[in-house]
């Protein structure tokens, strides 16, 4: 395969992206396609940066992004081999790869939320900001789904991050993750039986006992929820948290994201994806998600503000597919929005006035300088 990466500097035309996103982009592309088969080697870092006219470094960079979601990976001396598998990954004889895995020990990390908290005094001023502009209309009920004005921020920061095409219509705000989960049940059915991960988030458990849920814990393996316990599950929801899930640590690879996916397709069922704190990947690319991954509205996706904002910011909000909205509004629409106006409006100014994602990018380059990643 052939790559064009258009420099900043050509006179032909100004890049719109930085090099190794172009190139990251062209290369996942033909992964994704099938020009380069599961297991097929691709060029050198040399090769493909003199094909390319580019640095080395530059092709270091979008190989490593490529390794980060589980396209493919890096193997010592040998160079880098595609990983990524497009077909149904559990039907019958199609798990050799994920059989050779080795297991290994899951270890318990704890929560770090204060170093991820945005700096006071940019959240004191947006708040000032947003007292000064709203004044009484502060004190008014907040419509039943949320401000308009913070889900269209929410929808045009979700496309810019990560791909996410939601119209604002499409997003649900409540007071964090558990009321979302409660949501959730509410729309998809009680009489399911649920899949969660083992190892999982303790109030994941706690919230679907509370409301009488049958479900099944699945174990984990490297990169994700086995796929044995995703073959024997009788569930036909799966409630998975792919990015950095807790208390595992472990991040689904993107060819075990289109499992869960296919899995729900043959179940004819649905995925709840908890997507939280995934915003603070230490790759340079946000991690690609279920839901924009998803083809077939089964996905609901799931994210809070209180890892990235603070953890007194008690604000979540749920992405349903298109298709479940009529159903959302005519069962659960006569609810009333959880979060005070006021909280809704500092978040949207956060969002639009790009404060938010300054922070977010702050706080993922401090991470990837601990981490040695840069």
């Amino acid at each position: 395969m052939k790559y064009r990466v258009e420099n900043k500097n050509t006179k032909e035309k100004t890049a719109k992206e930085p090099a190794y996103m172009q190139l990251y982009l062209q290369i996942r592309k033909d992964v994704v396609s099938g020009a380069y088969k599961y297991g097929s080697k691709l060029p050198s870092k040399r090769i493909l940066a003199e094909e390319s006219g580019v640095s080395v470094i530059t092709v270091e960079h979008t190989y490593a992004i490529l390794c980060d979601e589980g396209y493919v990976e890096s193997r010592e001396r040998s160079g880098y081999f595609v990983i990524y598998k497009e077909k149904d990954f559990i039907s019958v004889g199609d798990n050799e790869h994920e059989q050779k895995q080795d297991e290994y020990d899951i270890k318990r990390s704890e929560s770090h939320a204060t170093e991820t908290t945005i700096p006071y005094s940019v959240l004191a001023k947006t708040m000032r900001k947003v007292i000064s502009d709203y004044g009484a209309s502060l004190l008014v009920k907040s419509p039943n789904h949320g401000l308009s004005e913070l889900r269209k921020a929410i929808s045009a920061y979700l496309a810019r991050s990560n791909g996410i095409q939601a119209k604002p219509e499409q997003i649900i705000i409540g007071s964090g993750a558990e009321y979302l989960y409660s949501l959730a049940v509410q729309l998809i059915g009680k009489d399911r039986l649920f899949a969660i991960e083992n190892p999982s988030y303790e109030k994941i458990r706690q919230v679907y006992t509370a409301l009488g849920v049958q479900y099944e814990c699945l174990k984990m393996g490297r990169d994700g929820i086995k796929t044995e316990e995703l073959q024997h599950s009788e569930a036909t929801v799966l409630h998975v948290t792919p990015f950095n899930s807790y208390p595992s640590n472990v991040t689904a690879s993107v060819s075990k994201r289109n499992e869960y996916i296919h899995w729900a397709q043959k179940k004819n069922g649905y995925i709840i994806e908890d997507n939280y704190g995934s915003e603070l990947t230490l790759s340079t690319k946000a991690e690609d998600t279920v839901f924009s991954m998803a083809t077939n509205g089964n996905v609901i996706y799931l994210n809070t503000f209180s890892k990235t904002i603070a953890p007194s910011i008690r604000v979540g909000y749920m992405v349903l597919p298109e298709e479940l909205l009529e159903d959302f509004q005519k069962r659960l629409g006569f609810y009333s929005c959880t979060v005070p106006v006021f909280e809704q409006y500092v978040i949207a100014a956060l969002i639009e006035s790009g404060d938010f994602e300054r922070h977010i990018n702050r706080v993922r380059r401090i991470g990837r300088k601990k981490s040695g990643y840069i």
